[in-house]
């Protein structure tokens, strides 16, 4: 059994473990971290950013793709290929991939160069004291800490978080391949496709679906089917099956199957954590994944160094309790204008869940007819709150009445998402 005591202990090893290590260590905190596996093995998930977001962080070197040719879809299919539904909505924004090995890499190495220490373990039990935090191991070992932060992902092991019922989640299979006849045109990135003309009249009336894709070069494209946000989820096999449907609907046949992206399951509207504990979370397991588009990597690069440089900021005074360092962190990474948006992009993920596939075609069309600074602003949540609820009054003044009349529907947690838009948890 050892024991190690130190400034703050990291529990995880994904992007929100390595992206808080590196920012509190780069504030010369001693920081150790405790992770059940090597923070070195290769992450299975890609990323994407859009390029000014990656730009204004000076993290462009990071990417292994850039798009200029950027677009979506939301006609309803080759049907009627020549009506003007059913031209390309172009963003106008580039679009970037990460590498992941880079990505990875970026964070390990200002970990590394930080002299962040790395233990292999399974976190067990949480015990805080007035004065420090011990996480003991299911091997036995113990950590000591003035603060700990949770970064284990969407099932957190020691956060807590408020219930606020059934969990929606983005589904995703995907593959990385190449064809026989090119599945996206050369150059392009689709950021969401939901022509349906492959599916049967029956099938449309079924959860809709859209497809992200690339041309990643060289021959190679990505294509993932992807439901955007249910409770319960749809299943993978259904995914799959569209996806299949969709290529043999162009007549478009696997050569080479390179990488299979089977199995991602994304939570969209995880509720906050409880602000009041003495523990701090980063990442998915702190709610941090945005509600309306899933990205989470882009705020995790801008809020790191904000968290960070509070919890420094409060270590600084010898006799501040892990809950006192706890409640001066949470303030900066949820503070209540956050807390406010968070509820509004849950209401607009409540309301989009119910919405049909001719109903959520109407709606993206709208969204993505607002100015850019708008709709960009919305999906990296970095828009005020004040420029937020003036982008959705828009949105919803230029909304055929078939988008209004799903937008003011109340069937589910609407009301109770809008009261904590007016009254935020603490």
């Amino acid at each position: 059994m050892s024991k190690v005591s130190t400034d703050a202990l990291v529990l995880g090893a994904g992007p929100g473990a390595l992206a808080i290590a590196a920012a509190l260590a780069q504030e010369g905190l001693k920081v150790e971290a405790l992770a059940n596996h090597d923070p070195h093995i290769p992450w299975p998930y890609t990323y994407g950013i859009w390029g000014d977001e990656v730009d204004q962080l000076g993290l462009d070197h990071l990417l292994e793709h850039r798009w200029k040719n950027t677009v979506s879809y939301f006609g309803q299919g080759s049907a009627d290929a020549n009506d003007k539904a059913n031209a390309p909505t172009e963003h106008h924004c580039d679009y970037g991939l990460f590498d992941k090995i880079r990505l990875q890499s970026y964070w390990l190495n200002q970990c590394s160069n930080a002299s962040v220490i790395w233990h292999l373990g399974t976190a067990d039990k949480l015990s805080t004291s007035q004065r420090i935090s011990t996480v003991t191991t299911i091997e036995g070992d113990k950590f000591q800490a003035r603060i700990v932060i949770d970064a284990t992902g969407y099932k957190p092991v020691f956060l807590k978080n408020r219930d606020m019922g059934p969990i929606a989640v983005q589904t995703c299979y995907g593959i990385v391949g190449r064809f026989n006849s090119p599945p996206v045109k050369t150059g392009e990135f689709i950021l969401m496709d939901y022509r349906c003309d492959h599916l049967s009249e029956e099938e449309k009336d079924e959860p809709p679906t859209f497809l992200y894709a690339m041309d990643m070069g060289g021959g190679k494209y990505f294509l993932e089917e992807t439901s955007l946000g249910l409770a319960p989820p749809l299943k993978l096999e259904t995914l799959q099956k569209r996806l299949d449907l969709r290529l043999r609907n162009k007549k478009i046949e696997i050569t080479e199957l390179i990488h299979e992206e089977n199995g991602l399951y994304l939570p969209m509207n995880l509720s906050l954590p409880d602000l009041n504990q003495p523990i701090l979370g980063f990442g998915g397991s702190a709610a941090m994944v945005h509600p309306a588009s899933g990205y989470m990597v882009g705020s995790l690069l801008r809020r790191a160094p904000i968290l960070a440089k509070a919890v420094a900021e409060k270590i600084k005074d010898k006799n501040a309790s892990p809950a006192i360092i706890a409640k001066s962190g949470w303030k900066v990474l949820w503070p209540k204008e956050l807390r406010r948006k968070q509820a509004l992009y849950q209401f607009g993920l409540e309301k989009l869940m119910r919405f049909k596939d001719p109903q959520l075609r109407a709606f993206f069309q709208g969204f993505f007819d607002l100015p850019t600074d708008q709709w960009y602003g919305f999906l990296t949540n970095t828009l005020s709150l004040e420029e937020l609820v003036k982008a959705m009054w828009d949105m919803f003044k230029k909304a055929p009445w078939s988008v209004r009349i799903g937008l003011m529907g109340m069937q589910g947690r609407e009301l109770k998402l809008l009261w904590d838009f007016l009254k935020p948890l603490r």
